[in-house]
């Protein structure tokens, strides 16, 4: 694609990186097939092509976003499908990113749409804020349908539907402390706790402690640790997801000289697409750029450290799992066999569900700013995991566990819950209706 930046624009390291983004685009169209939003709306601006035009044109005549750009960009669930199906390299994540936060800097929202936004941001990242929310969310209920009928009060509805009725006490796993190895000692990770994982299924990270310190692994989890950033990340709030980056390589830093660390494991792959790029995030700030870059050479999903530990394999069980590959490990993490091959090895029957590629539409604080949209992705998704008639659902995402659950009576499951119990775990409460559990 041809650019036309002028040359003080491009002094403008950001702009500089859009700019070699852009010029990658051949308009080929590609993306097209697999972007959920073309998709399901069938408007061009709405595809990964349309969009690249609208932020280019933006750019390039270095003017503040208007309501149009607003509007396509904000559809954008950022699942990266885009960037898989490319044939040249467009790498549409860091291009949308500067897009966002080009628009969180020169656009004035309406009204509501900001105090929305702002609470998500001052609630979302912080554990004890966010289950005073949920035990709130009971009082709330019985307004859902006016909600939903007004427009603008349409994302408090999607709030209220997402939030369970059930909240799990808070789990001892989530406290900083140092889980020794069961045997011998093997290696020493961390891990990440996370901010509305440990609220809403803190059994996910208690199965990944007793998993791997069985395995001989010594797992830490560190002191002062924060929210990875993610979500604020995508809602273009640049300032306030650095800060996190940055907090979290501190954390993360002391732990590697206090006594090295093999890996971070990371157990929400939404999270995991974030921290391995905090690299990339914090590559102008002289004070961070190599330490963020170090840390995230460490970070790993937890199915891809797992893998280099060579579990036994295990006997059929009789269960039939649907894996459904969450867009942030298979197009952001380019995680797609390891999850697999773990649970069969374990003894699983695993489908993949037809249109695999396409996002269940969670994608963070989208299925509750997008709502409707992410309402027929969400449909799509249930239908296509449904017909590979499954015992259960598993997944590497809480987003996606939270969204997909919603929509089915299958019982939907973190990958690593069943691994933990095939190896010895105890059973979670999910799969204690299963066949030979």
């Amino acid at each position: 694609m041809q650019t036309n930046f002028t040359p003080a624009q491009l002094t403008d390291p950001q702009v500089a990186e859009s700019e070699k983004i852009l010029r990658k685009c051949v308009h080929c169209g590609f993306c097209t097939a697999t972007c959920p939003t073309y998709v399901t709306l069938g408007n061009e601006l709405d595809s990964p092509r349309g969009r690249i035009y609208l932020i280019k044109d933006m750019l390039e005549n270095g003017r503040p976003a208007d309501t149009e750009v607003v509007t396509h960009i904000d559809r954008c669930l950022s699942c990266l499908a885009c960037v898989t199906t490319c044939p040249s390299g467009v790498d549409y994540m860091h291009l949308v990113d500067h897009a966002r936060a080009h628009i969180e800097k020169t656009y004035k929202r309406p009204f509501m749409n900001r105090l929305v936004r702002a609470i998500l941001a001052a609630v979302l990242p912080y554990p004890d804020r966010f289950r005073l929310a949920l035990k709130l969310s009971s009082a709330g209920r019985p307004f859902a349908g006016l909600l939903r009928r007004t427009p603008a009060l349409k994302p408090f509805a999607a709030m209220l539907a997402l939030a369970p009725r059930r909240i799990p006490p808070a789990s001892a796993y989530a406290v900083p402390a140092s889980h020794p190895a069961v045997g011998e000692k093997r290696g020493r990770v961390a891990i990440l706790t996370g901010c509305a994982q440990p609220v809403l299924d803190p059994g996910i990270n208690e199965a990944t402690i007793s998993l791997l310190t069985r395995f001989g692994l010594e797992v830490v989890v560190p002191e002062g640790e924060v929210c990875c950033g993610s979500l604020v990340h995508h809602m273009g709030r640049e300032e306030q997801a650095l800060a996190s980056a940055r907090a979290n390589v501190d954390v993360w830093t002391r732990e590697i000289d206090r006594g090295g660390l093999d890996a971070i494991i990371i157990t929400a792959s939404g999270c995991g697409t974030t921290i391995k790029d905090y690299g990339h995030m914090l590559r102008l700030d002289a004070a961070y750029a190599e330490k963020a870059a170090r840390v995230s050479s460490l970070a790993k999903d937890i199915t891809e450290y797992l893998v280099l530990l060579e579990l036994p394999a295990q006997m059929p069980k009789g269960i039939t799992v649907a894996y459904h590959s969450a867009c942030s490990m298979q197009h952001g993490q380019k995680i797609t066999m390891a999850p697999k091959q773990l649970l069969k090895a374990a003894g699983f029957n695993v489908r993949d569900p037809s249109e695999g590629h396409l996002c269940c539409g969670s994608a963070g604080t989208y299925n509750i700013l997008q709502s409707d949209i992410s309402d027929a992705l969400k449909a799509r998704k249930v239908k296509n995991l449904e017909a590979t008639k499954p015992h259960v659902i598993a997944t590497g995402n809480i987003g996606c566990m939270m969204q997909i659950a919603t929509g089915t009576a299958v019982p939907i499951v973190h990958t690593v819950q069943l691994l933990d119990w095939a190896y010895g775990g105890d059973v979670t409460e999910k799969l204690k209706g299963l066949p030979l559990a």
